[in-house]
């Protein structure tokens, strides 16, 4: 099958600079698709160095990536502001789409596939316009702060949450966006709140696919824990940033690092909010067993996350979370909130789920689990044990790969009947 794939984020590197969890998902899908199939990569320039380093290497002969970007170097200009990347990427879409068109004249195509950037409500030109069945996805963005914990935010974050809300519906007007909603044979969602925001009419074309996944070989790796730690180690990871919820995960282990002496807190990253997390965590008398780590490279993360004991996420909008799979894949219970990826990703069987509410009431139900995590070693150990066996039947690019490939499979025989449909009228007509 001849495919072309729109991925603006695809890079083997990937780092915390630009789109990390983006850029990884790329490639890593790209990788198992060009295994079944021949396949065009229309991608943004900034990926270039390190593309053609890995395809070097890689000696893959069906892959063809063309590399787009907009003049005068703009991107770095349009990067300076959030807003920014998103005006740069809907503009990218247009040159993409004019580049597409010329290569499907020559290779026609028998498939388009728009994989990232994953956002619901930003449109695909390609998918819009180009005359070929489409796949949309996975995508995601469908997820907002719940109210209850828009307290937690400053004036700033609030304009920033609102104004957010504000662009999504402003986007979803668009002609292109309805357009591409009745062009895509099908639309994959990573979360479920993505999924309630896609048009009841086109409800029966949506399918769930994570943004998420890892190496079987990491997974396969020994989970043998030091024997020199501390009894009880808990883990924070990602950004740090107001959206990650690390200051109610710092409330919530107060209590708990105090009243077991030798537990400690482990949080890793960067990012605007470390310096209001070290002195919340000197506020709240735990400075002494918070850990304070930089950002980590995926490798270098996995082997901390498999000296700990329970890995906390408490986002309050993720629409992945790629660390959530890289802890329950290391075989740790995780604790999250039951909204956007997170609230996809763990279940009872293999975690704990926060049900939202007001910031105390989260506070004190993150508190309790980590409290019986604690006491029930056995119903800890159980809990790590089901979370690796889910990322081994689910998460792994392998698994991800064929659930691909049968939604491609899907998406021709929908694009055919579409077709069919469409024949049908004009011939009545």
């Amino acid at each position: 099958m001849r495919v072309l794939i729109s991925a603006y984020a695809f890079n083997p590197s990937s780092s915390a600079h630009l789109h990390p969890g983006e850029d990884l998902f790329g490639w890593k899908m790209v990788e198992q698709i060009s295994r079944r199939h021949q396949i065009w990569v229309i991608t943004e320039a900034y990926n270039q160095d390190s593309v053609l380093e890995a395809l070097s290497l890689s000696n893959r002969q069906n892959i063809s990536i063309i590399f787009v970007q907009l003049p005068l170097n703009l991107r770095k200009i349009f990067y300076k502001v959030g807003i920014g990347q998103r005006i740069y990427y809907y503009i990218w879409q247009f040159l993409a789409w004019r580049k597409a068109t010329r290569l499907h004249r020559k290779h026609h195509f028998d498939l388009a596939h728009h994989l990232t950037f994953g956002n619901y409500w930003i449109p695909s030109f390609i998918g819009a316009f180009l005359p070929v069945p489409f796949l949309w996805g996975p995508v995601g963005g469908g997820q907002k702060t719940p109210p209850p914990l828009m307290r937690e935010f400053s004036l700033v974050g609030k304009i920033s949450e609102y104004s957010r809300l504000a662009a999504q519906w402003i986007s979803r007007q668009q002609f292109i966006w309805h357009r591409c909603l009745r062009r895509a044979s099908l639309i994959l969602v990573c979360n479920r709140e993505t999924k309630q925001k896609i048009p009841l009419k086109y409800q029966a074309k949506v399918r769930y696919f994570p943004v998420n996944g890892i190496d079987s070989q990491l997974v396969n790796q020994n989970l043998s824990k030091k024997k020199d730690r501390p009894p009880f180690v808990i883990m924070m990871a990602g950004r740090l940033h107001r959206l990650k919820g690390f200051s109610l995960g710092l409330r919530a282990c107060s209590d708990f690092v105090q009243t077991h002496p030798q537990s400690k807190l482990i949080v890793v990253g960067k990012g605007p909010e470390r310096a209001r997390l070290e002195k919340l965590a000197n506020d709240l008398g735990i400075r002494s067993k918070v850990e304070f780590l930089p950002w980590l490279r995926r490798e270098e993360l996995l082997v901390k996350m498999k000296e700990i004991d329970v890995f906390l996420f408490p986002s309050f909008r993720d629409g992945g979370g790629a660390v959530v799979i890289e802890a329950m894949a290391c075989g740790c219970p995780v604790i999250g909130l039951n909204v956007g990826g997170p609230g996809f990703h763990i279940e009872k069987d293999w975690g704990v789920k926060i049900e939202v509410g007001p910031s105390p009431v989260i506070v004190k139900e993150i508190s309790e689990a980590l409290e019986k995590l604690f006491e029930d070693t056995f119903y800890r150990e159980k809990l790590g044990q089901a979370a690796r066996q889910r990322v081994v039947e689910i998460y792994t690019w392998e698994k991800l790969g064929l659930k691909m490939e049968d939604l491609y499979r899907e998406c021709l025989n929908q694009g055919k009947r579409l077709e069919r449909q469409r024949e049908d009228v004009v011939n009545h007509d």
